[in-house]
């Protein structure tokens, strides 16, 4: 499939000039820099040397005060309190890190996740009718519970209070909750719109140590929790988010909680640097597949594990690790299916969505195939499964297109919807699939625009293979946490040339191991291009041709070297 680079326009000179020259680095680092906001040497210090003092006091957010005077209200009371939360990797680290934190001050706790399969997602009737058979008179629900507003009502008829701590758009009710925390309320003043679930989780534990005067230390030893949060919630890594993943990866490398490090362990990790790119793809899955296989509260189980239990750790992992390879298994077979019935299909070829439903497909994977799909096709993507007599199924989207606006054109066919601009759930009745499916390519076709419809690589900069250096990476490697509005950086660099050997490579010999060269230089840079190796008679042609490339390290036999890893080559056009 073509791809589309998009080249972003120079920064200010007089702007890069003086941050080269404050910081002596080169323009195109300082460039990066202007490109991320970063204008003076104290901007720079902060981006940097980012700082858990620099946090926003947790009382700015609306109702913080509210919540913490409910929590305590609970405490002074000797109430049962419980915490509830989603089943994915926000929910389930928000329900752990609030737990974990509690219990250290506060014996009367446990924890809810629902069952997907059972009660689906968000605040559920059957979790309230739990909480009254049990006499739980105070609910913490974490990365949910903002648009549940008749499910708070029937609590609060119950006697039950809710504390909210939501970061999904709210609705345009608000439930009768003690406290509702989001900070994307729109009359709600907080400086950053984008935490996580369990970043509003870590900002309502924050609000309550410092009423509370309790040590933040304690609440800083689970930042390794929020870390995990913020790299599988995919939210932006700027702002408070960037502090919390920087400190948050510290702690995950140094001394993560017993429930990660088991993880790390079992996922082969342990004694290397973890990256969000780890955690994205190794730490995140295994703790989603708890609730996409078995049950969500495995992974609340285990990430709350201490020294009492510590015997029963590795055994948990296994157990989650185990569904994890369920998990894979499910998603492969299941994405081979939907992908044949889109390519086999000419009229689904020539739209500009997908819409796909199959009763028997598991519903615990089909975010994760509707992901596969759209990387594939390129276009907006909603794959659905039954469950419980309903349509219920993930939505994913392509760059630029608000995926959200186009399910809320279809409200009226829909029985509940919720998520972002790229990614959403929804449910509706089986007889009107067919005219979502009408009406959501008719929106789509309608307001997507041609290039949306091509994959797009952003490049950040044009560089020489010459000014790839050490001191070039050392600095490039302080830009992490890399992650949604802070991107690992991609260049381009032009009219690059093979040295005379590169290769396939691999089993298949379906890679290209690369060794470049520019004119009127003599640096030799080596490079690795997966899945291009039908390209190398292009390359070995003696015409130059331009490379998109990320600037990684490559450790082998004990040494380390700097290579690029292409991401996509571009040929002169054949005359």
């Amino acid at each position: 499939m073509d791809k589309r680079w998009s080249i972003k326009p120079e920064s200010d000179p007089e702007l890069v000039n003086h941050l080269s020259e404050v910081l002596n680095i080169s323009h195109v680092l300082a460039s990066l820099l202007v490109q991320r906001g970063v204008t003076n040497y104290d901007e720079a210090k902060a981006f940097f040397r980012p700082k858990l003092t620099d946090l926003h006091n947790p009382f700015l957010m609306k109702d913080m005060d509210k919540g913490v005077s409910r929590i305590v209200k609970a405490f002074d009371k000797g109430e049962k309190i419980m915490i509830y939360g989603d089943y994915d990797v926000d929910g389930t680290t928000s329900v752990a890190l609030v737990y974990s934190f509690l219990r250290l001050h506060y014996s009367k706790l446990e924890f809810y996740i629902p069952n997907r399969y059972e009660e689906g997602y968000g605040i559920s009737y059957k979790g309230i009718d739990y909480a009254v058979s049990n006499g739980i008179s105070l609910i913490i629900a974490l990365d949910c519970g903002i648009k549940a507003v008749d499910k708070i009502q029937y609590a609060k008829e119950n006697g039950i209070d809710f504390i909210i701590c939501d970061h999904h758009t709210p609705g345009d009710t608000l439930p009768e909750a003690a406290a509702c925390l989001d900070p994307k309320q729109h009359d709600c003043n907080y400086p950053d719109k984008n935490l996580s679930g369990c970043g509003v989780g870590f900002k309502l534990m924050q609000g309550f140590c410092r009423f509370n005067d309790f040590k933040e230390s304690q609440l800083y030893d689970l930042i390794d929790l929020v870390a995990v949060s913020i790299a599988s919630d995919i939210v932006p890594i700027t702002g408070e988010n960037r502090i919390l993943a920087y400190y948050g990866l510290q702690k995950l490398n140094s001394n993560p909680v017993l429930g990660l490090k088991s993880i790390i362990k079992i996922a082969g990790m342990e004694g290397r640097e973890i990256t969000i790119s780890d955690i994205v793809f190794k730490i995140g899955p295994r703790i989603n597949a708890a609730g996409r296989i078995d049950a969500g509260s495995d992974a609340v189980d285990l990430l709350v594990s201490n020294e009492e239990n510590k015997h029963m750790v590795r055994e948990m992992s296994e157990n989650i690790d185990a569904s994890n390879e369920a998990r894979k298994d499910l998603d492969r077979s299941i994405t081979v299916e939907a992908h044949d019935s889109i390519a086999n299909d000419e009229e689904m070829l020539k739209k500009k969505s997908t819409v796909l439903y199959n009763k028997d497909w598991h519903k615990g994977v089909i975010g994760i195939v509707a992901s596969r799909l759209t990387e594939s096709f390129y276009r907006p993507t909603v794959i659905l499964t039954e469950s419980k007599g309903l349509a219920t199924g993930s939505a994913r989207s392509v760059e630029g297109f608000d995926l959200y606006k186009a399910i809320e054109s279809c409200s009226d066919l829909l029985e509940n919807f919720g998520g972002h601009m790229y990614a959403a759930g929804l449910t509706l009745k089986i007889d009107k699939i067919p005219e979502f499916k009408a009406r959501f390519e008719k929106y789509v076709e309608d307001n997507i625009l041609p290039d949306q419809l091509i994959p797009q690589i952003d490049v950040e900069s044009i560089l020489h293979l010459k000014d790839i250096n050490p001191k070039f990476y050392r600095i490039l490697k302080q830009f992490r946490p890399f992650g949604p509005g802070n991107m690992k950086p991609v260049f381009v660099t032009k009219n690059v040339f093979d040295y005379g050997t590169s290769k396939t490579v691999g089993k298949d010999r379906d890679h290209l191991k690369l060794e470049l060269i520019e004119e009127h230089s003599a640096a030799i840079k080596q490079g690795i291009a997966f899945s291009m190796g039908s390209e190398l008679d292009k390359i070995k042609s003696n015409n130059a041709f331009d490379i998109c490339y990320s600037v990684e390290e490559n450790f082998y036999n004990g040494v380390t070297t700097l290579q690029v890893m292409i991401k996509d080559i571009k040929f002169p056009e054949a005359e």
